[in-house]
């Protein structure tokens, strides 16, 4: 994995305004918000996407994201808020390292907007992927 802007804020090469630190985790404040109190939350482990993360930085995001949450939405004065994370270019990844976006949503004009286009999910197509992903859930070791 080539050396990211993320990996630099982490070593100190670059300035943040840092919201946490552990062994595991590093969070600060996105430098071109959405919205007041955009907060991104990295591991310290260097992967692109979050498939290639280990075990025990996912387990530590997981652990950490919540505590994260609840602080930036007492600072905003927000109830709503997006967690945002893209995994690839084509799914809108900017940064060549695994981040989890915290954005507050204070109303309906600031804050992440989403569109969603759903389609029905035909019966047969359903039973087919479900049993493929079943089959790679089976095939790892937890």
């Amino acid at each position: 994995m080539a050396d990211s802007i993320f990996s630099k804020i982490i070593r100190g090469e670059i300035p943040c305004l840092k919201v946490y630190e552990d062994e595991k985790v590093f969070s600060f404040l996105d430098i071109n918000p959405i919205a007041p109190g955009h907060t991104l939350v990295i591991p310290k482990e260097p992967a692109e996407t979050l498939d290639q993360l280990s075990d025990e930085s996912a387990a530590a995001l997981g652990k950490i994201l919540p505590l994260l949450c609840r602080a930036v939405m007492k600072a905003t004065g927000t109830r709503q808020y997006n967690i945002l994370q893209n995994n690839g270019k084509g799914a809108h990844q900017a940064v060549a390292h695994v981040h989890f976006h915290i954005i507050p949503k204070p109303n309906s004009t600031e804050g992440l907007g989403i569109q969603w286009p759903t389609r029905p999910l035909p019966q047969e197509q359903g039973q087919e992927i479900l049993a493929k992903i079943r089959d790679a859930i089976a095939g790892t070791v937890i």
